[in-house]
């Protein structure tokens, strides 16, 4: 029993070996880009905005990714060490800019619930954004990584400690809320920094099975009838470990982020029901 996660010992058999065959992450990744139409996003943030409400199209995505965990659970596994495990927490990664800095940013996690709807997940960004802005240093990333650099040598023999005991599930709980790698989902807004969408890797060390990249909007051609149209698009270039689910799983989990995403409205209750990853 990791302390960050369950073990799944009657999974598709298919997905057991694969966690064999393709033992370590960088051979089990899949990209796909998916394009977000822009405009009922930007509608439903301007309508919001009139209200005194502001959120983000970064607060959106999360939120609608959360919402689709809630109904497709195994999302929110992760493979270590050949074995498959269900994340008993929901935690994001983000890196977050420096305050006064042009190009230094920090990383570190969100914890979510399954439950929570938009408001909920946006004054959770709202906090850690400002938090790892202004004080870095409190930032449990930043502590352990000057830790490991403090004494010479100590990040060699650390990573590689660290790396056996994540290995073997020896893994402190409080190691693992500081590392940025042991994650449900990593994202990355590169439309802040006006820059195209990328697939960024999901990290070997760690438990890190999803790595999102929003994008510079783009116009994405779509066939109406005889005409073809172009929609503006928020691009998202989307890395996930295909050990954790089926790719069909995946493109269902990917249609449900893309329904919420066309109807925000949605995301302001909480879900009607919550799914559990059941270990069969």
């Amino acid at each position: 029993m990791r302390a960050d996660g369950k073990r799944l010992r009657n999974t598709d058999p298919m997905y057991r070996v694969a966690a064999h065959i393709m033992d370590k992450r960088v051979d089990s990744m899949n990209m796909i880009t998916i394009d977000i139409p822009y405009e009922p996003m930007q509608e439903y943030i301007n309508k919001k905005r009139k209200e005194g409400i502001r959120i983000s199209h970064l607060a959106l995505v999360i939120a609608a990714y959360i919402r689709t965990m809630a109904e497709h659970p195994q999302l929110n596994r992760f493979i270590v060490n050949k074995k498959v495990y269900t994340r008993n927490e929901i935690a994001i990664g983000m890196v977050v800019l420096k305050s006064g800095e042009d190009s230094n940013g920090t990383m570190s996690k969100m914890y979510f619930d399954k439950t929570q709807t938009i408001f909920d997940v946006n004054n959770v960004i709202n906090k850690y954004v400002e938090e790892n802005r202004e004080n870095p240093e409190n930032n449990g990333t930043e502590k352990i990584i000057k830790f490991l650099l403090s004494v010479p040598g100590l990040l060699t023999v650390g990573v590689k400690v660290l790396k056996w005991m994540d290995k073997h599930g020896l893994l402190p709980k409080f190691v693992i809320d500081m590392s940025p790698f042991h994650m449900s989902m990593g994202i990355t807004n590169l439309a802040s920094i006006r820059t195209n969408h990328i697939y960024h890797h999901c990290y070997e060390f760690g438990t890190t099975s999803v790595f999102m990249a929003m994008g510079n909007l783009r116009e994405v051609p779509k066939r109406k009838g005889d005409e073809i149209t172009f929609v503006r698009s928020l691009p998202i270039g989307v890395v996930m470990d295909e050990r954790v689910c089926s790719g069909s799983y995946f493109a269902l989990a990917f249609k449900t982020l893309k329904r919420y995403l066309a109807n925000p409205e949605l995301l302001e209750l909480p879900p009607e029901k919550v799914l559990e990853d059941e270990d069969k």
